[in-house]
């Protein structure tokens, strides 16, 4: 008879809620064993006792951890018929498994803390074949896993070594009794896609498993070594002389020596040798008056300590002291000022296993874009970011992996009726509550959250760029942080702690807020109960086209000194590249694209840069928002500047000028002196050359551009001449247009339609419709479809679940226009035949309700070839929308009015197709424009005016535009758009009035039906979909956070507009 069975027959590790580790060394800082001091100087890891084992591995993946090959972790097991995988990377990007799977609050698994699935558990089969390298025989050797997700088992030649878990935390194992030195080695790697701690990383990211960060084989020192090694910075109470604080873990007998070298890598200052009989030994140096470290001026020293002169660490040493004083987070004595990202590590198509120059280009370019901060959202970086966040100078909040958003969507889903109906802040307090009784207050979790703390300080603790440590993110609140509080502060007393869902900064230092809008930063601000400063870790919501009015937020850190500034959610989007299932098209995929169920769509693609990492319009909007350099006031030759640094003056910056006129350069030589010295904070009078309004022409527009460049390189993306900051402004506006209007123009009309002809123009009319069905320009037909009065947008990511709920309740996007009356004469009793007028009486409106607007058009032929469409506008009825997405016209133009790609050789340059003098480049929109300046621009192509969003929507908009010129590409005919106000007098002439346009291929159907750029190609027109638009709604970040602000948005109300095409 058989004995009694059982599966499994005992508690898996990866679900077993007391072991986290089994066979791990402690958590270590992250620095390498080098053989001569030179070598540690260099910090060049080739000379480091250490081998990379990545590369390619042998691989299997099974369904579940049960059904897995048997002892493949055997060196005699058979995996040549297994495919190859690359290490680092992430399984399901390498074509195995189910695929990516993203969520955003919402566990991918069925919740049962600690419990995860047993038979639907992606398990991946590693095997590595390798021989010690020769530098690294007679060590202890130390295998080293620097991030697998989410949890897995090692052996090395058929012998266990350990298991570990916490994906983004590295683990160590000593390896030295089971590898052989001389011969091959087999190491085996079981990796489980979900573990326990699994319900402690719900990230709003992509769900990948595997090794995705590199894997070492560690020399240390056999005998004698150092374990661990700890500094810190300490500056005396005037922040001028430091003492460096070090304390080193010792294994074995010896000597250990400690040397400051200087930037240059000088020697500076030496101990002499302690004798150390194992533990911990205590030094400390006293710097006189040392060079100090901040975002701004990154100057670092070296640190070399040396084991019996044999074997040596070096660690860059950065002096500075971060702490809380006068209610202000300060850094050497100072207020800061965050000005930050949010960054996922995110690659489109290698995931969470991110290339370093990939990684370095990151920080190069937020340096080029005014950036001084990261938030490493929401777990540990990859270790090399820290060095280079040393290196090149920023702020870096370090945040723990530590997530369970999850638990609130059950908490809320069980409310009852009468909790759901409470207000929404007392909705939410309630259910977080709830929601933290599952692990953040339930001590059971403890060990396990305060191993995600110990994990994250002890690698980064060396770094003089993180002044914060992170308790994680959208974990509310429990006993389980405060327990990782005071671990932390026991540790390190020398950084402040960030945590954003302790709402009252009970424990957290300081106060931190995600997505609120100004007014309430400001309410806080002037709280005088508040004891700490408050920071936004998430704001400005990045998604798609935005986000909108930055600089209120900004300008808000500088007004008020409590408000210490914040980080843009996100750095990038986090599309994966893919093909089209049907036509092999590549696209940046989202939740969803890879039959991922639940998912959050494309809240993944929320970032400052698109998916392939180029900037986005509101990269661009961000870098001029918090611009170090502030022009404040101005007069016709001088300027009044604002350093906004916080600890450099301005002498690394140049100043120059240009005066434009009308758009174009007319003085490109100004240069400005800037006044040396100019301390953060302070202002100073600049001087320009005097008599500006006398170049040019007196009666057409001038404006200044004031530029701030580097005097030298800073880093291969911000060379000498960069630019830094830019302020313009008007010095003289062109307030009235004269236009003649001579000759006659023949009229033929019937019931259906009118024909006016003048000398340059040709028109159509149909009265039935009120609407022109043709103009010919010197012969060559300008319309393709009749203009016509809209209002709506396709609608952009921020404008969904906000006013753009309002729109399509009311169904605005259903509307048009219905013509009740026309009528059509010449004008005046002195009529002599150049001017002829069509009345037009409309009325827009949406099917099912009786809203509408009601419209009085009135179009004027002129002889001289122009005609202006006058358009007044009422809102009326009830149910009808608050805001409107736009005022304008919209029609088409032909083909032929497009452009195309300058070719190659050809033999006469043909006119380009769009010239305009307003703001560009790029995009720009009432709360987005500031990044764009005032000039005259052009196009080879429409298709360059496209914004080409990776999930399509409203894009490409040019505001406070003075005049748009459209040019045929064979016949040279030209058409120009100007508003002019409805104030015009004809002795004074017509006075101009800014407007918005866009110009693209898309209808705004397409664009809302598109789920993808690719998809919305398929749609594209030849024709040239044109907006004249008279008011266009601002943007926002109402994706997650305040909707389009009152003076941004176009709130529905009585309207008149004229614009005149000539």
């Amino acid at each position: 008879m058989s004995s009694p069975k059982a599966h499994p027959p005992s508690q898996p590790d990866w679900n077993n809620l007391e072991v986290l580790h089994k066979g791990t060394l402690p958590p270590r800082a992250n620095f390498n064993i080098y053989s001569s001091v030179q070598d540690a100087l260099s910090y060049d890891i080739s000379k480091a006792s250490r081998q990379c084992l990545s590369g390619l591995w042998r691989f299997n993946l099974a369904t579940n951890p049960f059904e897995g090959p048997e002892g493949f972790e055997d060196p005699a097991f058979d995996t040549t018929a297994w495919e190859w995988t690359k290490v680092p990377s992430m399984w399901q990007l390498e074509g195995h498994g189910k695929g990516p799977h993203y969520t955003n609050v919402n566990f991918p698994i069925p919740v049962d803390p600690p419990n995860v699935p047993f038979t639907d558990n992606e398990t991946g089969h590693y095997v590595c074949k390798f021989t010690v390298n020769q530098s690294l025989r007679k060590s202890q050797l130390r295998l080293r896993f620097e991030g697998v997700d989410s949890a897995y088992h090692v052996w090395v030649n058929g012998k266990a070594v350990g298991y570990h878990q916490g994906s983004r935390n590295p683990a160590e194992f000593d390896v030295t009794g089971i590898v052989d030195q001389a011969g091959e080695n087999t190491l085996a790697v079981k990796v489980y896609q979900y573990c326990d701690g699994t319900y402690i990383e719900d990230q709003d990211q992509w769900r990948m498993s595997g090794i995705f960060r590199d894997v070492y084989l560690f020399g240390f020192p056999f005998d004698s070594r150092v374990e661990d090694l700890f500094i810190q910075t300490k500056l005396d109470k005037d922040y001028i002389d430091a003492e460096l604080k070090i304390r080193v873990d010792v294994t074995g007998s010896c000597k250990i020596q400690v040397g400051l070298y200087d930037p240059e890598k000088q020697p500076l200052i030496s101990s002499g040798a302690k004798e150390v009989n194992g533990g911990s030994i205590d030094l400390s140096i006293d710097v006189k008056n040392p060079a100090k470290w901040t975002a701004e001026s990154p100057t670092l020293y070296h640190l070399v300590v040396s084991v019996n002169g044999a074997s040596f660490i070096s660690q860059r040493v950065g002096f500075r002291q971060v702490e809380m004083k006068d209610g202000l987070i300060k850094v050497n004595g100072k207020r800061i000022v965050l000005k930050g990202v949010n960054r996922h590590e995110h690659h489109p198509l290698h995931g969470r296993a991110v290339p370093y120059e990939f990684m370095k280009r990151d920080l190069l370019l937020m340096k080029a874009y005014n950036i001084n901060a990261i938030r490493t959202s929401h777990q540990p970086s990859h270790a090399s970011l820290y060095d280079l966040a040393d290196e090149l100078g920023f702020w870096i909040i370090d945040e723990a992996d530590l997530e369970c958003h999850g638990f609130e969507a059950i908490c809320d889903a069980a409310l009852s009726p009468e909790d759901r109906a409470l207000p929404f802040r007392q909705r939410q307090l309630l259910t977080r509550a709830n929601a933290a009784k599952w692990t953040s207050d339930n001590p059971d979790w403890e060990k396990a959250y305060v191993d995600r703390a110990i994990q994250l300080v002890r690698r980064d603790q060396l770094h003089p760029s993180v002044i914060m440590w992170s308790l994680g993110n959208e974990a509310f609140y429990g006993r389980n942080h405060v327990a990782m509080y005071n671990w932390i502060k026991s540790y390190d007393d020398s950084r402040l702690v960030h945590y954003e869902p302790d709402i009252y900064a009970k424990t957290a230092d300081m106060y931190s807020r995600m997505y609120p809008p100004v007014e309430e930063m400001v309410e806080f601000a002037n709280d005088k109960t508040k004891t700490k400063p408050l920071i936004l870790c998430e704001y400005a919501h990045a998604m798609g086209n935005g986000p909108g009015n930055i600089k209120e937020y900004v300008d808000a850190f500088y007004k008020y000194e409590t408000l210490q500034g914040g980080f843009i959610w996100e750095w990038a989007n986090h599309g994966l590249l893919k093909r089209d299932d049907e036509t092999g098209e590549k696209f940046y995929a989202y939740g969803g694209d890879f039959g991922d169920v639940p998912n959050d769509g494309n809240f993944v693609m929320d970032g400052l840069l698109f998916s392939d990492h180029t900037p986005t319009p509101g990269l661009i909007e961000y870098k001029k928002a918090i611009e170090p350099v502030k022009v404040v006031s101005h007069t016709e030759g001088t300027i009044t500047i604002v350093n906004r640094y916080d600890f450099v003056t301005l002498d690394h910056l140049e100043a120059s000028y240009v005066v434009l006129e009308e758009g174009k350069p007319i003085y490109t030589k100004g240069t400005i002196e800037i006044p040396k010295g100019i301390k953060p904070g302070q202002t100073a009078e600049l001087s320009l050359f005097e008599g500006l309004g006398y170049l040019g022409s007196f009666f057409r527009e001038k404006v200044i551009q004031v530029v701030f460049r580097q005097r030298e390189a800073s880093s291969p993306l911000v060379p000498a001449g960069h630019e830094v900051a830019f302020e313009e402004y008007v010095i003289y506006e062109q307030p009235f247009i004269r236009s003649k209007n001579k000759g006659e123009l023949v009229i033929k009309d019937t019931p259906t339609l009118i024909t006016i002809e003048s000398s340059t123009a040709t028109w159509t009319f149909s009265p039935i419709h009120g609407v022109i069905r043709s103009f010919k320009k010197n012969g060559t037909e300008f319309l393709a479809t009749s203009p016509s009065v809209t209002f709506y947008r396709a609608q952009t990511d921020n404008d969904f679940p906000q006013d753009g709920v309002d729109w399509k309740q009311t169904l605005l996007h259903l509307g048009s226009s219905r013509t009740r009356r026309s009528s059509w004469g010449a004008v005046g009793d002195n009529d002599d035949g150049s001017t002829f007028v069509v009345q037009v009486q409309q009325r827009f409106a949406p099917p099912v309700y009786s809203w509408s607007i009601d419209l009085d058009i009135t179009y004027t032929f002129q002889a001289n070839g122009s005609v202006s469409i006058r358009v007044k506008g009422e809102p009326k009825g009830e149910n009808r929308p608050r805001t409107l997405p736009r005022i304008g016209l919209a029609f088409e133009l032909p083909s032929t009015w497009a452009g195309s790609a300058a070719e190659e050789g050809a033999k006469k340059e043909k006119k380009k197709p769009i010239t305009w003098y307003g703001r560009g480049p790029g995009e720009s929109y009432a709360d987005k424009k500031l990044s764009q300046r005032l000039g005259e621009y052009s196009v080879s192509s429409v298709d360059e005016l496209w914004t080409d969003y990776e999930f399509p929507q409203e894009g490409g908009n040019r505001t406070d535009t003075r005049w748009v010129r459209f040019a045929h590409a064979e016949s040279g005919a030209e058409v120009t758009a100007r508003f002019v106000d409805d104030s015009s007098s004809p002795e004074e002439g017509e006075r101009r009035r800014l407007f918005d346009f866009s110009a693209s291929h898309y209808r705004v159907p397409d664009v809302e039906a598109a789920k993808h750029p690719h998809e919305l190609r398929r749609k594209k027109t030849e024709n040239v979909v044109l907006r004249l638009d008279a008011a266009h709604h601002g943007l926002g970040s109402g994706s997650c956070g305040p909707k389009t602000r009152d003076e941004y948005a176009l709130l529905t109300s009585p309207f008149e507009f004229e614009v005149v095409l000539s």
